[in-house]
């Protein structure tokens, strides 16, 4: 049970970073991309196959990051003058051009056989301790965060924060004691932790700059903002960068996760998944991001453990009987809330 929470927690994490690049393009800036599947493979293969020669994981992961802006600079000079649904279909054959050629270069990356065996972080029993540290830092870091963005009236605070005081109490000499166990996915939990929160705080800085208010702009009326003497392109791009390398750091810790990949790891069903995390959540909300993501993985569990109990189908059917009632909730999301749970309604972008 408790490898299977840890299996769940690692999953939802990444699914939130690889969606926060997402939401940066689409929900802040209004650019419909179908391939953000894409980055993710980058990072994912090149960290793999740069610790595979030896290199430090940082620096592989680094490069990845990088490689995967390259591929975004290069979508950008070559999608970001077109219409929407031009820039859309662009996207996702570019995503798809991707995967093919990592499932063709077998020279490089072994093709449909994929990879494994790959050096992972944090394995040695020395990672303890800065694991330790790190997550102290992550908790507390959080904590104060959380603290700034609640604002409960005076009347409910003594008891709510005498509850979130013992629940989160309970949260980190939990996260203490499973470190202490020495498990390699609690430390990569806590390793995706701190890139997630680091994210997250980056993106919600730049959303309420000049240059995230802008991007915003963009996405409500880009004409106006090309008659205030901007331009509207290259701010594009910047989006687009940036999504990309948070898109490629998510691939680093994906294929850790997984310890083997290959090209079927990379199917354009992940973009979708992250498109169902950020309409959820609320486009251009990075909190509300977080809470689509752990929404759909919790959906993910609990459906996968509790409709065969109550639905007698074959593996087949009750896979299809999933993505049926996951779409149904996301219709019923569209209907109830269209700016999705966190989102505010004045920006929303679907029209």
């Amino acid at each position: 049970m408790v490898n299977y929470l840890i299996f769940l927690a690692l999953n939802t994490g990444i699914f939130a970073l690889f969606s926060l690049g997402l939401n940066l393009q689409w929900g802040v800036t209004g650019l419909i991309n179908f391939g953000h599947v894409a980055f993710m493979t980058i990072g994912a293969y090149t960290t793999v196959l740069l610790t595979l020669q030896g290199m430090a994981w940082v620096w592989a992961m680094a490069i990845g990051m990088a490689l995967a802006a390259v591929l975004a600079v290069v979508l950008g000079l070559t999608t970001l003058r077109l219409r929407e649904d031009y820039l859309a279909i662009l996207t996702i054959g570019a995503s798809e051009l991707v995967r093919l050629i990592a499932l063709n270069e077998q020279w490089l990356t072994r093709g449909a056989l994929g990879l494994f065996s790959y050096p992972l972080p944090w394995q040695g029993e020395w990672s303890r301790w800065p694991a330790l540290v790190l997550w102290t830092v992550v908790f507390g870091v959080s904590l104060r965060q959380l603290g700034y963005g609640l604002r409960v009236p005076l009347r409910f605070q003594r008891g709510l924060i005498i509850a979130a005081g013992v629940l989160i109490l309970v949260i980190y000499l939990a996260g203490l004691a499973a470190l202490t166990q020495g498990d390699y996915k609690v430390r990569l939990l806590v390793l995706l932790a701190a890139a997630l929160v680091g994210t997250f705080l980056v993106l919600e800085r730049l959303s309420h700059s000049p240059w995230g208010r802008l991007l915003k702009g963009i996405r409500e009326d880009e004409i106006a903002v090309q008659a205030l003497g901007k331009n509207v392109f290259i701010y594009k791009l910047h989006s687009l960068i940036l999504g990309g390398i948070i898109g490629g750091l998510s691939g680093a810790f994906y294929a850790w996760q997984l310890t083997f990949i290959n090209p079927e790891s990379f199917v354009p069903l992940i973009t979708f998944q992250a498109w169902m995390i950020v309409i959820i959540g609320g486009g251009g909300n990075h909190a509300g991001t977080l809470l689509g993501a752990l929404i759909f993985w919790l959906y993910d569990s609990l459906t996968r453990f509790v409709l065969p109990a109550l639905i007698p189908l074959d593996g087949a059917r009750m896979g299809a009987l999933r993505v049926m009632i996951i779409g149904l909730l996301l219709i019923l999301v569209l209907v109830w809330r269209p700016q999705g749970l966190l989102g505010k309604k004045e920006e929303l972008i679907l029209n």
